[in-house]
């Protein structure tokens, strides 16, 4: 029996293809090239549109509710969006990003290394390459298809460059305020023309909140310091959700403790965080993670309280094993999480993407379409539709 939901939803990226993920390997090691790539390597973009369209026919077959195109353009889920800002450059890195070794706290995996950004120049988001890759998303997909695009939050590539001394030896060296404007300016440039080429959803994925946990051993100490960045973050980032509202444009995100090769981050609980990034932020719908106890409790939730329009996406499935997951566990958890927000504004996910990056997860593509399935047939079983 086929299993479909319009309440069970995908996070964003999928798996890679293994001839699109021969040039993705090519790339990773690749110096002095320029993004989207596509001049660098003979046969990358029509492998890459090949790649796009059968993923979107795959997602129309088994009836996603909404469509992307698996994020095949990006090698990361956020480096790539700032490559394509005028300003930018790539480059090799020293090192790369550490995440814990795979069910370990105590040891830790470096990351590809090719996630540098250098500011060569005042940064904007005009003609910005992910233009042309959701036009090819629209080309490809039914006409009545509702599309995502995702892109990093601004506080998140504000965050990262500010908080880890990223501006340093660029453009943009002493100038953090200077940053601060033009890279909202970048986004409401590239938003702005997003919609005039038909866009009309677009994701912010938000990940670095736990910063500010105060159960995951906080990155700053002085408490006069942290809640000015984290009220920093939540400017910048209305700032341009107001934008896009203005344009029409819904804004959704998605919060997740890190997603490498079936690898996380970070904890800290969303109970920690609500008071910022759930209470305070504008966006339209939340994807969250929660598909194990890092996330603490979803009594969490209650910060949606005063907002009976915004959605929620309970990320109650892993994206990052191989097995399917346990469905009185999911179905639990989504009885409850009616106690704080109303049956008809959720929805279930994946904690996160198969692929964050290109490499993806550590299953095949078969156990990541079953997963899918559990999925919608959960969902199915909850919602009834």
């Amino acid at each position: 029996m086929t299993y479909t939901s319009n309440r069970f939803l995908t996070v964003g990226s999928l798996l890679r293809p293994e001839d699109l993920l021969n040039y993705k390997e090519q790339i990773r090691q690749a110096e002095d090239i320029t993004y989207p790539f596509y001049n660098d390597f003979d046969g990358y973009k029509e492998t890459e549109t090949a790649a796009v369209k059968s993923v979107i026919e795959k997602q129309v077959e088994v009836d996603l509710p909404e469509l992307t195109d698996g994020e095949y353009s990006k090698a990361l889920w956020h480096t790539d969006f700032v490559w394509g800002l005028n300003g930018a450059r790539r480059y090799i890195a020293e090192q790369g990003y550490f995440f814990r070794d795979k069910d370990s706290k105590e040891s830790t995996y470096e990351t590809r290394r090719d996630i540098g950004v250098d500011f060569v120049d005042a940064i904007d988001g005009k003609n910005h390459p992910f233009l042309d890759h959701f036009r090819r998303l629209a080309e490809l997909s039914p006409d009545d298809a509702t599309l995502k695009q995702c892109i990093p939050s601004p506080s998140h590539i504000y965050g990262e460059n500010l908080v880890f001394g990223k501006l340093s030896d660029t453009y943009y060296d002493g100038k953090e305020e200077q940053f601060r404007q033009d890279l909202a300016q970048a986004y409401k440039d590239f938003l702005g023309e997003f919609k005039q080429v038909g866009g009309k959803i677009v994701q912010f994925d938000d990940c670095l909140w736990e910063l500010f946990s105060d159960d995951d051993h906080p990155f700053i100490d002085d408490k006069e310091k942290f809640e000015a960045l984290a009220q920093e973050f939540i400017d910048l980032n209305n700032e341009v959700i107001a934008f896009a509202h203005d344009l029409g444009l819904k804004v959704y995100t998605h919060n997740c403790r890190g997603n490498y090769d079936s690898r996380n981050m970070s904890d800290g609980t969303y109970e920690s965080i609500s008071h910022l990034f759930l209470k305070q932020l504008n966006y339209d719908r939340f994807y969250l993670e929660w598909d194990d106890e890092r996330a603490g409790s979803l009594n969490a939730l209650e910060a949606f309280s005063d907002r009976p329009d915004t959605e929620v996406v309970l990320g109650l499935l892993s994206s990052k094993t191989d097995h399917l997951d346990d469905e009185e566990r999911v179905q639990s958890a989504l009885k409850e999480a009616t106690q704080y927000v109303a049956k008809d504004k959720l929805y279930l996910s994946h904690q996160c993407g198969f692929a964050s990056c290109d490499n993806g997860n550590q299953l095949s593509h078969d156990q990541q379409w079953a997963k899918i399935k559990q999925g919608q047939k959960i969902a199915l079983d909850f919602w009834g539709e």
